[in-house]
């Protein structure tokens, strides 16, 4: 079933969401536990099925729709107004955020039974996917901005849910911080696009991309456009912890499962990506501002994954994995092949929600320990989630007809192509991040369901991230209710097929094409790649004489023999080269300069302009000042106003006197100087 495009229809996407968001949060204690899941879910269910349908209208039979909903504000014609924008790209991600958060709500019924916050939780998630959907919805850059800043305002109180818990509190604030320094180069570059474009509407602004760039930056040779894409570029890094703007995502842990698996999966962190694939007609006019993404993607593919190899905990080394998956998002964009970036984000979705939600069953099996190092052999005990990680992590790692397969293959393939100066570098980066990201996902698959129990007698404390749950069961894992398990089977579909079934429409169709801007001739990897391309079952086929796909076997096996046949290998490595794995355990020290350089110049300037601007200057000189010059002022007033009616006679006599003598001077000095030249 379709449906035509109307502003009723497409209202009930993001405000179905909402409706159970302020059921749940403000009426939480009247309509009880039950009440409030059942209002979220059914909220999110109602958006997901009517994202379907929309999806189905826009692929199915061309529907667009592109309209102002409400206008807010205008000034002088520069229109200020909420509005919706659907085509290709908008209707996919309305499915990956619904379906993803769907799953979601419906896990947390098992995840969270046991929390005192349970509504105000799901109060929490809904309002998460409703701020996405405005996000996603958008059709101009003020209600972009709006959902661009609730996203991060609501990971803010979901990242900091337990807010009893000091490193909660640290994490929520570290990710907040962040965000605001990207999000302060994301307002200047839509400041830029508002000054010189005179709109916020992404139709208007793109029909003047061609007269955008052929400005220069004020007072500089700097292309407008240039500098602009950058600006939003850097919005785009915080948002999608891009490097050096990455270091609150690992800690964003500190919240429950549930929402990492809804930040990592299909919100927030897809945002940016969304945005520069959403600006690709600006990103064309700027060789520089691509070959600036591509460069940060590449950094972020290849070291975050360095960073996965040595995590014990099992949420971060899913963690570490999203940031190198974004990594490869970014280089995609670098190399103007955006539809395969919305393709990898599609497919990431899936089966990083997969792996995220299996990890949260893998904890409550455990105990709520953390520690992989604790685990091993939980296959027997877990099938269900031993299965679907196992789904989850061949997708991960790129297997052949698994839907990671396809997009990530697609991105090598689009930087090989590429032609950018950038391109040799990031095609290095993200060969390697091929076997890194096979050697981690399996380190860490292996260790969990395989191998030894270490369950019994566990080596190392527990991480103890998620308080609470008093389990009767000590030490025997357990698999998980079936509202946690659910989720997992039914992620796990689209993480085996969405890649073999929509590669075609959405790479080589037009899927894409009046959503996404590409200049062949410029950039012209999707066009070579168009001309290879036989076919998801051939391009499989191929991959087997590919080196792609023997890198991530590589990695495999790797992992089997170092944790399964020679454990004591990793241990001698880590000894060997412990200045190297210091490095990584102190993740490139970027948090310790963080807290110990920027933020400590960032207080002394602080303090600087508190005690030299606002003590010194505006309160001492300015505000101060001027009182005591009017104080003075009147002192010295004071001594001419007596009270005494001579004096003032006096002061009225040489007033006069001093006048005359003014008005008089010139003749007086010009017959002093005849009387002298006499």
């Amino acid at each position: 079933m379709s449906a035509q495009l109307t502003q009723g229809l497409l209202l009930t996407v993001p405000l179905a969401p909402l409706a159970g968001s302020v059921i749940a949060g403000f009426l939480g204690k009247v309509v009880g536990r039950r009440g409030a899941h059942v209002a979220t879910i059914l909220g999110v269910l109602v958006s997901f099925i009517v994202s379907v349908m929309v999806l189905k209208s826009v692929a199915g039979e061309g529907a667009r729709y592109n309209e102002t909903v409400y206008e807010w504000m205008n000034l002088g014609g520069f229109k200020m107004e909420v509005g919706f924008l659907v085509d290709g790209l908008t209707a996919m991600m309305m499915v990956v955020v619904t379906f993803v958060s769907l799953m979601v709500h419906i896990y947390t019924i098992g995840y969270m039974e046991e929390d005192p916050g349970y509504q105000r939780f799901f109060s929490y998630i809904s309002l998460f996917t409703f701020s996405m959907l405005m996000l996603v919805m958008s059709n101009n850059f003020l209600q972009l901005f709006f959902g661009w800043e609730a996203v991060g305002l609501v990971s803010y109180l979901l990242i900091g849910f337990w807010y009893k818990k000091p490193s909660a509190i640290f994490a929520n604030l570290k990710a907040f911080l962040v965000n605001r320094v990207g999000d302060f180069g994301f307002i200047l570059g839509i400041g830029l696009i508002a000054a010189f474009a005179g709109t916020l509407s992404y139709a208007e602004t793109f029909a003047k991309a061609g007269e955008l760039a052929k400005l220069n930056f004020p007072g500089t040779n700097w292309m407008l456009v240039t500098v602009t894409c950058i600006c939003l570029f850097i919005g785009a890094m915080g948002k999608s912890a891009q490097f050096p703007l990455h270091v609150w995502l690992p800690d964003s842990m500190e919240g429950p499962t549930p929402i990492s698996a809804l930040i990592h999966a299909a919100t927030m962190v897809t945002a940016g990506i969304f945005m520069v694939a959403r600006m690709s007609p600006l990103f064309e006019l700027s060789q520089t501002a691509l070959n600036v993404v591509m460069v940060i993607g590449a950094i972020t593919a290849l070291f975050m994954g360095f960073l996965g190899i040595i995590q014990n905990d099992i949420k971060r080394v899913v963690a570490y994995s999203t940031l190198s998956q974004l990594g490869y998002m970014t280089v995609a964009l670098g190399a103007s092949a955006y539809s395969v970036a919305v393709f990898h984000l599609m497919t990431h979705a899936f089966f990083k929600a997969l792996l995220f939600l299996a990890a949260g069953s893998v904890i409550i099996g455990m105990h709520h320990d953390q520690d992989i190092r604790n685990m091993g052999g939980l296959r027997k005990y877990m099938p269900i989630t031993w299965i679907t990680s196992l789904l989850g992590s061949l997708a991960l790692i790129g297997t052949p007809l698994f839907s990671g397969f396809y997009s990530k293959d697609s991105i090598i393939e689009a930087v090989h192509a590429s032609h950018l100066w950038a391109s040799p570098f990031a095609y290095f980066a993200v060969m390697a991040g091929v076997f890194v990201t096979a050697f981690y996902s399996f380190r860490m698959y292996f260790l969990v369901f395989h191998g030894k129990e270490h369950f019994h007698h566990k080596p190392f404390p527990p991480e103890e991230d998620e308080p609470h749950h008093d389990d009767h069961h000590a030490h025997t894992p357990h698999e998980s209710p079936w509202v946690v398990t659910a989720p997992l089977l039914l992620l796990a579909i689209p993480s085996v097929v969405i890649g073999f079934m929509t590669i075609g429409p959405m790479l080589y169709g037009d899927f894409f094409k009046d959503a996404i801007t590409v200049d062949a001739d410029k950039h012209p990897a999707m066009h070579e790649m168009a001309m290879e391309f036989h076919g998801p079952a051939a391009m499989a086929l191929h991959s087997l004489r590919s080196p792609v796909l023997w890198l991530a076997v590589a990695g495999v096996v790797l992992a089997w023999w170092f944790y399964m046949k020679a454990p004591g290998i990793p241990a001698a490595i880590q000894r060997t080269f412990r200045p190297v794995y210091r490095l990584l355990e102190n993740k490139y020290y970027l948090d310790w300069i963080n807290e110990n350089i920027i933020a400590a110049a960032a207080r002394g300037l602080g303090l600087g302009l508190w005690k030299g601007g606002d003590v010194g200057l505006i309160d001492g000189a300015i505000v101060n000042g001027s009182a005591r010059a009017v104080g003075g002022l009147a002192q010295v007033s004071r001594y001419f106003q007596t009270g005494h009616l001579y004096w003032y006679a006096l002061v009225m006599i040489l007033g006069v006197f001093g006048l005359m003598t003014w008005q008089l001077w010139p003749d007086l000095t010009s017959l002093l100087a005849r009387l002298v030249a006499r």
